[in-house]
């Protein structure tokens, strides 16, 4: 029997043309389907990772046009949690598809004047530390806070979610010795906030360690950076300066706009490669993810792919780095919280990074905190980038089922690695009159460790 010759590509030399393989990995056994937050909310086969494929391959055959408004509509709606590839048997490449998908069809479509908006700021240096640096100054005056429980539920929720990004006290118990721990040593580090602590004696010979900045870790939670640094510290690393880093372009990417996500991640990678650094700590989720798969990014770039490799394969979550020390056994010192916490997993740590049990660790390792489990907590919790800003119908239905778990744990904390999940929950906490307020586990550990309220 003669095999039929397969159509023609209507895009070729388009990003989702060069990524078509990815598609003949679907068998359509629907095993993504109740993995996806959009079709169990909206209970839209187009609006499942299933549909999105049969989509993109429409358009490929020239069933669809490029510019057709429900195929972008079905793709917009997508999340980007990636949930469908850990559900995936047969290991489709969504994520990689998804961003193939959507930049080819931006340049016929365009992109919403909000989404316009954020990409030109974040991509800008100057123009996010202006930004950001107001963000903080309003923050300070607690307005947001008092305008998110008067404004319209779509002002208030971005008003909610810029309070919710405040430090946190924690008020810390008696301080716990680990008679475990080493004797001797102190922390050796470089460049980054040298912090030395007496009460807390690290492991020595430690590798060196580089911390990525990030754009909204840097600009709203400087805390948690500067608590990143801390904790790397009282665990033996050497911290070491990296030189000028700029946006990871994970935004730039998940929207389509690869020619700029490449541009600011050459430049990440340069400051990277000059600090001679052994890994990469990352404490957002979704910039691990971006950092992660700068080879891919680069996979048709012989000058950039190798450094692009390199750079990847040094990139670790900040409880990845934190465990491969053995932080359980580098407490050393470490003063009681008596908190009930409760986690909830990024998805671009659990679903792209593939990273699940680590933090746990970690969490475990504190002293008098009692880890609640959370149900679902491996479903997304609707803030995926901006996307709560274009799509917010959609991703209020998303954190609905998210606020009801937390709530049912009856939790004070919901942990979670990832700047966009701490402000989506913590808004989400915070306008349906909830006492729990969400924070980074690095904020916890660096509480237990310093043995004071911290701020």
């Amino acid at each position: 029997m003669t095999a039929l010759p397969s159509r023609a590509c209507a895009l070729p030399d388009t990003p989702l043309a060069h990524a078509a393989a990815g598609l003949d990995a679907c068998v359509h056994c629907g095993f993504c389907l109740q993995a996806c937050p959009t079709y169990v909310n909206l209970q839209d086969e187009n609006d499942s990772p299933r549909g999105r494929l049969v989509l993109m391959r429409r358009l490929l055959e020239g069933d669809l046009a490029i510019d057709d408004p429900d195929v972008g509509t079905h793709m917009d709606r997508c999340l980007g949690c990636r949930a469908c590839e850990t559900a995936c048997p047969s290991g489709v490449p969504y994520g990689h598809l998804l961003e193939a998908t959507r930049a080819t069809t931006a340049a016929a479509r365009g992109m919403p004047l909000v989404a316009k908006i954020v990409l030109t700021v974040f991509a800008n240096r100057f123009l996010l530390t202006v930004a950001l640096a107001g963000a903080r100054l309003f923050r300070a005056t607690r307005i947001p806070r008092v305008l998110a429980h008067v404004l319209p539920r779509r002002l208030a929720f971005p008003m909610a979610m810029l309070a919710s990004t405040a430090p946190r006290s924690f008020r810390a118990g008696p301080v716990i010795p680990n008679t475990a721990a080493p004797s001797s040593g102190v922390p050796v580090s470089e460049g980054v906030g040298s912090t030395r602590r007496a009460d807390i004696v690290p492991s020595q010979h430690r590798e060196r360690v580089a911390v990525l900045e990030g754009c909204v870790m840097r600009g709203l939670f400087a805390h948690t950076n500067l608590a990143t640094v801390r904790v790397l510290q009282a665990n033996g690393f050497r911290v070491c300066a990296s030189g000028k880093q700029t946006c990871c372009g994970a935004l730039h990417a998940h929207a389509g706009d690869l020619a700029t996500a490449r541009a600011l991640a050459r430049i990440n990678i340069a400051a990277f490669e000059a600090s001679g650094a052994d890994f990469i700590a990352i404490n957002s989720a979704g910039c691990g993810a971006m950092v992660k798969e700068y080879a891919h990014l680069f996979h048709d770039d012989p000058a950039w792919h190798e450094r692009a490799r390199n750079i990847s394969a040094k990139a670790r979550d900040i409880s990845e780095i934190l465990v491969h020390g053995g932080v359980a056994a580098a407490m050393h010192t470490g003063a009681s919280l008596p908190l009930r916490v409760t986690y909830d997993a990024p998805c671009h740590l659990m679903h792209a990074q593939r990273v699940t049990t680590p933090p746990l660790t970690v969490l475990a390792s504190i002293p008098g905190l009692q880890l609640i489990p959370l149900t679902d907590a491996d479903q997304c919790c609707g803030s995926a980038g901006i996307y709560n800003l274009i799509e917010p119908d959609t991703s209020d239905a998303v954190l609905a089922p998210k606020l009801s778990r937390i709530a049912e744990s009856q939790a004070a904390y919901v942990a979670t690695g990832n700047p966009g999940c701490l402000m989506q929950i913590g808004a989400g906490l915070m306008l349906s009159g909830s006492q729990a307020q969400a924070v980074h586990p690095v904020d916890l550990l660096d509480a237990s460790y310093s043995g004071r309220v911290t701020a």
